[in-house]
């Protein structure tokens, strides 16, 4: 048997910066819908009506610390656009998007008998 360092995931790891934690499932999302245009919070919460406000600004919040996601305010506007870093990640993500549409079905299946 192999035996693992266990220092194998210290803190300065590579798989300690992932660009899109898998820990928050809205970045990938968030990401997504910023990427056509600026959009206000309230408009992100009308797409995503199944994420709480809470837990809406704790995804923005975390793409804006890691640089994905700037945000803008004039006024009492606020809104949240992608920078160049965020617009980068977008086609790495799409390779996640497609993969998960051409195994769709697979997915689900292997759902069925764990979820019974």
């Amino acid at each position: 048997m192999r035996r693992l360092k266990p220092d194998l995931f210290d803190d300065l790891c590579p798989s300690s910066f992932l660009p899109v934690r898998m820990d928050h499932r809205w970045a990938p999302l968030v990401m997504r819908l910023l990427e056509a245009a600026p959009l206000r919070f309230s408009e992100l919460r009308v797409v995503l009506h199944r994420i709480s406000p809470k837990e809406l600004t704790r995804a923005l919040r975390m793409l804006e610390r890691d640089g994905f996601v700037s945000r803008a305010t004039a006024g009492r506007a606020v809104t949240y656009e992608l920078t160049p870093l965020g617009r980068s990640l977008l086609g790495a993500l799409n390779v996640v998007y497609e993969w998960t549409a051409d195994h769709w079905d697979e997915l689900l299946d292997a759902r069925d008998p764990v979820d019974a």
